[in-house]
C-alpha cells in the first residue's frame, strides 16, 4: 500500500503559514517600532516550519481568521 503524503496546511485547523520577503518584514517592523528579535519565536523543528521550508533566521506570517477582525497577522521569527 503506498504511503500517503498531505500537506498540514490542508488541515482547516492550521491557519495559513508563508515566510515573509525582506521588503514586507521590513514595513512590518517599522510599523510596529520594533527589531525583528523582539518578534515572538517558534522552533524551526515545528511540523509547519519543515513542510514549509524555513530557515533559521526567517520570519513567517500566519494568518489566522478572527471573528472580530476577519483576518488577524501574526509573525513568528523563526529559531534552531
Amino acid at each position: 500500500m503506498p504511503e500517503r503524503k498531505y500537506s498540514l496546511l490542508d488541515h482547516e485547523l492550521i491557519p495559513k503559514h508563508e515566510i515573509m520577503s525582506e521588503e514586507e518584514l521590513k514595513l512590518v517592523l517599522k510599523h510596529y517600532n520594533i527589531g525583528k528579535e523582539q518578534l515572538p519565536k517558534i522552533k524551526v523543528e515545528d511540523p509547519v516550519m519543515k513542510e514549509i521550508g524555513a530557515q533559521a533566521g526567517e520570519v513567517v506570517k500566519i494568518t489566522r481568521k478572527s471573528q472580530t477582525a476577519g483576518e488577524a497577522f501574526y509573525y513568528r521569527l523563526v529559531i534552531a
